[in-house]
């Protein structure tokens, strides 16, 4: 596919007209078909490297490309603001909603400054902020998963990073307004859980989700970090893996070559299917959402009582 590519490159540069610009529709073909048939026989190690590109949507694009009067709210009340998740509201095709998401950041200046979307306990405590406005105005809750996971260090441990994923899955559980997440990359761990508890869970075609990253899971089973692609295969982190298991609920498809390769498609795709959600959410009552996403959660896993 890279030859494809550098040769379509080097046709575009010849004038409009030329014999070599004749090639340029047959090769761009040629191209959509071999990336459409390469990315449908992808693993689950393959998936994690695409849900990790750089290029790929990030929160501040859906609500760029899906939404108006965005009002970004900053801080915890309690300690500081946290780059690495972005949260506030907007007008969302006709109803004002809240918006919670990672945000990695474009270029490494950014990405350092956003931690490359690995959350602090203020940032889920701003999360969850929003999440109380939300629930004090009835406006619907949409979050955006795109995490390594929660950040690991010293000070956040020391400010209370698991206590501000275990109360922001207190409150979502409980929250009486719709909850819908969307996985639009990768979502590891506990910084994924602390914005996705919802009543409906959306994942893009090549994202991927677990408890922990394959490289982790690698390091702890085999204390080989390379046997990662071994991991991925093991923890079922694809869409299709999850669906099946009842931890997502729909699959939103991919345009040919990920997320990455169409920003405007994918966007596309995930606000019809936010909205197809919101549309059927919005008709029940408080009671019946909270109840509903009890029993949702409930029911995951198969056990046996002996």
């Amino acid at each position: 596919m890279e030859a494809l590519r550098r040769r379509i490159e080097e046709l575009e540069t010849f004038p409009e007209g030329s014999a070599a610009r004749r090639e340029l529709d047959s090769l761009r073909r040629e191209l959509r078909r071999t990336t459409a048939e390469t990315f449908r026989h992808l693993d689950a190690w393959q998936r994690t490297q695409v849900a990790r590109h750089v290029d790929r949507p990030y929160t501040l694009d859906y609500v760029s490309g899906l939404m108006s009067d965005w009002v970004e709210l900053h801080g915890d009340r309690a300690f500081g603001d946290d780059a690495a998740i972005v949260a506030g509201f907007a007008a969302f095709r006709g109803r004002s909603v809240a918006v919670i998401g990672h945000q990695k950041g474009r270029g490494t200046t950014e990405r350092i400054r956003r931690n490359f979307g690995q959350a602090h306990p203020e940032g889920h405590r701003k999360a969850l902020r929003v999440m109380q406005l939300a629930a004090r105005f009835g406006r619907p809750v949409l979050s955006f998963i795109d995490t390594p996971g929660a950040y690991p260090g010293t000070g956040a441990e020391e400010r209370g990073q698991a206590e501000s994923i275990a109360a922001n899955l207190i409150a979502m559980a409980a929250l009486p307004v719709p909850i819908v997440a969307v996985i639009t990359g990768e979502g590891w761990s506990g910084g994924a859980l602390a914005i996705g508890v919802a009543d409906r869970v959306l994942m893009l075609e090549h994202a991927v989700h677990s408890v922990i990253t394959p490289e982790g899971c690698a390091a702890i089973l085999w204390r080989d970090q390379e046997r990662k692609a071994d991991a991925a295969e093991a923890l079922k982190i694809t869409a299709p893996d999850l669906l099946r298991l009842g931890v997502i609920d729909e699959i939103i498809p991919e345009p040919a070559g990920g997320a990455q390769a169409n920003h405007e498609e994918t966007l596309r795709a995930v606000g019809d299917r936010l909205d197809g959600q919101l549309r059927k959410l919005e008709r029940r009552s408080s009671d019946e959402l909270v109840r509903a996403r009890y029993e949702r959660y409930r029911a995951f896993g198969v056990f046996e009582e002996r």
